[in-house]
């Protein structure tokens, strides 16, 4: 299949499009710098000039061409909505693939570090957090084009972990260099449900195969409270874990880091296990603990 991945040298775009250049796919992906294209050059993947500011021209003209298109960037909100609008009317009738990647901030909740029992399966209801009001809308947008001619599927992991993250097991480290402690919101009986990115990245390649148009697939593995992650990463590095105010919180990591510390977010995949037999491979992500890239974050932080 010859697929075209905008957001190709991101996180999780630049997995995808490995995975499926791994795989026998023709990959074109996004650069939007000279060095962006060597890189891709040399993953075997073709770079396509452009970016979703001034060239988006570029972006939209090149996504008729392939058999399947996958948005995986991590755009502002302006950018995201007029390239989803602007693909979605590129494709429409065409009876190509989009695939969107979402996230499981659209169900967030701000609960400031305390437990939730609320848990969703792909089309359970849920009030949007409103920071990630435009992103829902992108979701609806995609889903919608279903009935246009257009296959779009959405994909809506956890947080993602994997080498590279900048999760929540990333952000316990870099508080250890800012505080001397490994530090957690509130009571820290928040979870974040989690996935790994190479299972993230086998979701794409089988929503490209076998999803159907409309399809809302979620990708989770497991959830650990981040107090137990605080816990973890204190025992690594022999310091102390320790409660701090969201006050407090947005000092070690900013507002947004601090919000999404102290938040919880649960999904359940049950639509992509019935649907795409999806299971996940990498169920433990505290089993980063001690890798040398996330002490060397307590030491130096970001």
């Amino acid at each position: 299949m010859d697929v075209f991945v905008i957001g190709a040298t991101g996180f999780v775009g630049g997995a995808v499009a490995r995975h499926l250049a791994a795989h026998g796919h023709q990959v074109t992906g996004l650069a939007r710098t000279g060095p962006a294209a060597s890189t891709l050059e040399a993953q075997g993947i073709v770079p396509l000039p452009g970016d979703l500011d001034a060239r988006r021209s570029a972006v939209v003209e090149a996504a008729p061409r392939a058999d399947a298109v996958i948005y995986a960037a991590q755009a502002g909100p302006e950018q995201e909505t007029a390239t989803v609008e602007d693909l979605t009317r590129a494709l429409a009738g065409t009876g190509k693939t989009l695939l969107f990647l979402s996230g499981s901030g659209v169900l967030m909740q701000r609960t400031a570090g305390a437990w939730s029992q609320d848990s969703f399966a792909e089309h359970d209801p849920f009030t949007v957090e409103p920071l990630a009001a435009f992103r829902k809308a992108a979701e609806d947008t995609v889903l919608a084009a279903a009935t246009d001619g257009l296959r779009g599927m959405v994909i809506r992991p956890g947080v993602i972990w994997g080498p590279g993250d900048h999760g929540q097991v990333p952000m316990t480290y870099q508080s250890v260099a800012a505080t001397g402690a490994a530090n957690y919101v509130g009571p820290g009986l928040n979870v974040y449900s989690h996935v790994h990115i190479d299972d993230v990245a086998r979701l794409f390649a089988l929503a490209l195969t076998a999803g159907r148009p409309g399809g809302l697939y979620h990708a989770v593995a497991g959830e650990v409270p981040n107090r137990w992650i605080a816990e973890r990463v204190a025992a690594d590095l022999g310091v102390e874990p320790r409660s701090v105010t969201p006050e407090e919180a947005a000092g070690i990591w900013g507002e947004f880091g601090a919000l999404i510390m102290a938040a919880s977010s649960r999904i359940r995949a049950v639509t992509t296990q019935q649907e795409l037999g999806w299971r996940p491979e990498h169920t433990d992500m505290l089993s980063m603990i001690g890798e040398a890239r996330l002490r060397e974050l307590a030491h130096h932080g970001a």
